[in-house]
């Protein structure tokens, strides 16, 4: 009988060592959803007038609206409209976001088949911006490369540039 009685403590004790083994915690689960970032064009990018000569130019344009003629390019008094390009972007207050510009965009002569190149494009603010109370306006400027005698006329993109912002 002892020995039995010896046995049953000894599981018993056995058993208490493995119950005081284990321990757990409870932890719960959020997520805050967050307004969702967005941009929209309020107005597009103009290089205005612009007269060629006989060689190679450019005229860049700020993101300030500020244009300025390099090579066989003038810029002529009557400069027609001039804009950079201005985006509203929106979403929620106090955080920033990172912000990535097209590389180029080809613009043609309407009725024609004519070309000159965008690129460079920069923007204000430049890589990052930051929503003060959940809004911010975003210009972007760019260089229009001119080609030498380049053919009067109206030039278009064919499609739209894309500026993308993201959260950071």
């Amino acid at each position: 009988m002892k020995s039995k009685m010896t046995a049953i403590a000894g599981m018993l004790v056995a058993f208490s060592m493995n119950a005081f083994a284990q321990s757990s915690a409870d932890a719960t689960a959020t997520a805050t959803i967050i307004t969702p970032i967005s941009i929209s064009k309020t107005v597009d990018l103009n290089f205005g007038n612009v007269a060629v000569g006989a060689s190679t130019g450019t005229v860049v344009l700020t993101p300030a609206g500020a244009r300025s003629a390099t090579g066989g390019v003038s810029l002529p008094s009557t400069g027609g409209t001039v804009s950079a390009a201005s985006f509203d972007v929106t979403g929620e207050g106090a955080y920033t976001y990172s912000i990535t510009l097209p590389s180029s965009v080809t613009i043609t002569r309407n009725s024609g088949s004519e070309t000159m190149t965008v690129n460079t494009f920069t923007s204000t603010p430049s890589t990052t911006g930051a929503l003060t109370a959940g809004a911010q306006t975003l210009t972007v400027g760019a260089t229009l490369n001119v080609g030498a005698s380049q053919v009067p006329g109206t030039y278009v993109s064919g499609t739209a540039f894309t500026v993308t912002v993201n959260y950071n």
